[in-house]
């Protein structure tokens, strides 16, 4: 490797070097697009280099020379790959997706080269084999050693070099492949927002929702117009609240038009050369179909498990949509629409329930939310504190930065809230780590961030949120904790790096507090009265939790089993589907989720999860989630609530673990026993 001390490309480029700032934020104020092509390429050569080393080691393979080794090398490439992908999805600038585009396949080839080396599998193998020294190992480090292997084995290390070839071929087609989807839909997403002249027919919205549209118009040139951004999910938050049914009809219809117009913008050719590609790579990994290959190392262990929980809770889910259909078109008189369900349903909830979601928001203001909402749960929870560092500088004027210690004042690290809406950043919420604790790497802190797309209003007026804004809010705020309280050794188990199908669970229980009667006694509180919201309308709103049950499980399997479906094609089978609209439907329809009215949350188009986020035949994992966030809340109801003895037992065998240990056993020591299914089933009405 050459030295690099006396490069001026590497003088003058911030990401080179180990951030200077507080906590090891990255120095996003100094680093600019064109930093990052060169630091991707240098972290990659270094990381080759350091590989080799050991690879080529002539000592006998050891745990130190061998797996502490491999977990100390990447440094660099490490660090510009968090800075860059932790912020690239919210600030998708035509430089920024350029730079995906180029690398996404640059990096799959690295890491095949890694991941399919045959002397370092036979070294880890080696480690693994020596029974005597693996029993001289903590049990952090025993799992390390069995977690490279299965990694390494799932990933074809033990391939011949022909299939390792092909292999790699395909890899980074898939990587590119997947970076123009998510380029596509994002560009899709924002040209089809939906253009209003006529204030009028915003009516229901709130006044800053409406002004949040305006600015987006005038954004975009529509000076006196307003602007209805798309949102990743097929349900729009505004088609709870509109009353004209021909703006409902249309923002429902350019939700669902995403990706499948045929134009330049349409997804549909690569969702299906994604599809064969990811069937010809299972078969060369020695498995029947993607969904095999990807659910052999997780908690579910095979496809068939996942359908076994879940075919019988579509069924019953799709038998409480029809009883859902008739109150609603009782409540309407007259037939209700995909476009129409929503809105009848909170209308059911005002007159069956008295609930009534619009009233809500102005308790909601985001502010309140994340100060006395899940800052103060965190606190009674774990202790922790959180102040406002206006003096570090996030990726974006919209993005908040806050320092976070332990009760004893011990810093933990910061958090960085970027809550609004803009045209470069993708849809949906999400939450990644800049900088992920390890006390190999000399790392005691940790940066995440929680992304969000609320719109944003005029200056001067308050951010109101939705319910469902204040749960994301809380879910993604349950992925920031388990990233910043997450104490290892070793960097690969470093924050959510756990298996995809457990990592939503901390994130599920964390909104469990969003309803607490302490904690929403604390937050929802009036923005302009300073009233608290009303006990009996906590009431009310938990007695109709289980309304609507039936269309929220059903569109969530729909999208769930609908990756299953893409993802249990052999090769063969993948070949023979060209129409991706009637796959779709045909999958759909086995299952007996095929209602036009309750469309999947993610068509295939435009399901970015599946065809994007990685979580491609994964997208289960929520509801395989929640079977244990819903025995946790029995758990905690059955304890005490929110007390810092039970926050304490939580931490230390949940999200304070990382994934330095099996998450399942670690959550039987936790609660006694294995998660019961039954509490889930009551929470959705499933249980006739």
């Amino acid at each position: 490797m050459a030295d690099v001390t006396d490069s001026p490309t590497t003088a003058t480029n911030p990401l080179f070097e180990p951030s200077p700032l507080p906590f090891s934020l990255p120095p996003f104020a100094q680093i600019r697009p064109e930093h990052y092509g060169p630091a991707f390429d240098e972290g990659m050569a270094r990381q080759r280099a350091e590989v080799e080393a050991i690879a080529t080691n002539p000592e006998r393979a050891t745990f130190d020379n061998t797996l502490v080794a491999l977990e100390r090398s990447g440094e660099l490439l490490a660090r510009v790959s968090a800075a860059f992908f932790g912020v690239s999805s919210a600030t998708a600038t035509d430089e920024v997706q350029a730079i995906q585009e180029e690398y996404a396949p640059k990096l799959a080839a690295h890491s095949d080269a890694i991941s399919l080396d045959a002397r370092l599998h036979a070294r880890i193998q080696a480690v693994h084999d020596d029974a005597e020294a693996m029993a001289a190992l903590d049990a952090e480090s025993r799992h390390l050693v069995e977690r490279y292997l299965t990694e390494f084995t799932v990933a074809g290390a033990g391939l011949d070099d022909a299939a390792k070839e092909q292999l790699r071929d395909l890899n980074g087609r898939l990587a590119s492949l997947t970076t123009r989807f998510e380029k596509r839909l994002l560009a899709d997403a924002n040209d089809l927002a939906v253009l209003v002249d006529d204030v009028a027919v915003l009516d229901g919205l709130a006044s800053g929702e409406i002004s949040a549209a305006a600015e987006a118009a005038r954004e975009r040139g529509h000076e006196g117009s307003h602007l209805l951004a798309l949102v990743l999910p097929t349900s729009h938050p505004h088609l709870a609240s509109l009353t004209d049914r021909g703006l409902r009809r249309r923002l429902h219809e350019a939700q669902r038009a995403r990706g499948s117009r045929g134009n330049e913008n349409d997804t549909t050719d690569l969702v299906l050369e994604i599809v064969r590609l990811r069937a010809q790579r299972a078969r060369v990994l020695g498995y029947p179909t993607h969904a095999h290959a990807v659910l052999a190392d997780s908690t579910a262990q095979a496809p068939e498990r996942v359908f076994e929980r879940l075919a019988p809770m579509a069924r019953a889910a799709a038998a409480n949509v029809a009883a859902e259909r008739a109150v609603l078109e009782s409540e309407a008189g007259e037939p209700v629409e995909a476009p129409d369900w929503a809105f009848w349903t909170d209308r059911v909830r005002t007159s069956r329930y008295d609930v009534d979601f619009a009233a809500m928001r102005p308790y909601l203001e985001a502010g309140r939310v994340v100060r006395d909402g899940i800052f103060f749960a965190a606190e009674r929870l774990f202790g922790l504190t959180f102040h406002e560092r206006e003096d570090l500088t996030g990726y974006h004027p919209d993005v908040r930065t806050f320092e976070v210690r332990e009760g004893d004042g011990t810093p933990i690290g910061l958090f960085l809230l970027d809550l609004y809406a803009r045209d470069t950043k993708k849809g949906g919420a999400w939450m990644t780590s800049l900088v992920t604790r390890s006390t190999l790497r000399e790392q005691p802190h940790a940066v995440v961030t929680n992304n969000l797309n609320v719109p944003k209003p005029a200056p001067g007026e308050p951010t109101l949120l939705t319910y469902d804004q204040v749960t994301t809010l809380f879910h993604e705020f349950g992925h920031a904790l388990h990233g910043l309280l997450a104490e290892v050794t070793y960097p690969h188990f470093g924050g959510t790096r756990v298996f995809r199908d457990f990592v939503e669970y901390p994130s599920q229980v964390n909104e469990m507090w969003m309803l607490w009667p302490e904690v929403l006694a604390n937050y929802a509180v009036h923005h302009e009265t300073g009233e608290r919201m009303p006990q009996d309308v906590v009431d009310r709103l938990i007695a109709a939790e289980s309304f609507n049950q039936g269309f929220a499980t059903s569109e969530y399997l729909a999208a769930a089993l609908l990756d299953q479906a893409w993802h249990a094609l052999d090769v063969e089978e993948a070949e023979a589907v060209t129409d991706v609209a009637a796959f779709e439907a045909q999958a759909l329809a086995k299952v007996g989720l095929d209602n036009p009215i309750v469309p999947p949350r993610y068509s295939t188009p435009y399901f970015a999860h599946a065809f994007s986020f990685a979580y491609d035949a994964q997208y289960y994992a929520y509801i395989w989630s929640e079977v244990l966030d819903a025995d946790t809340g029995a758990w905690f109801r059955e304890n005490g609530g929110l007390t810092r003895e039970n926050g304490d037992r939580y931490r230390r065998h949940v999200v304070g673990i990382g994934g330095s240990m099996d998450p399942l056993a670690s959550y039987r020591v936790f609660r006694g026993a294995d998660a019961d299914p039954r509490h889930l089933l009551e929470r959705r009405g499933l249980t006739g």
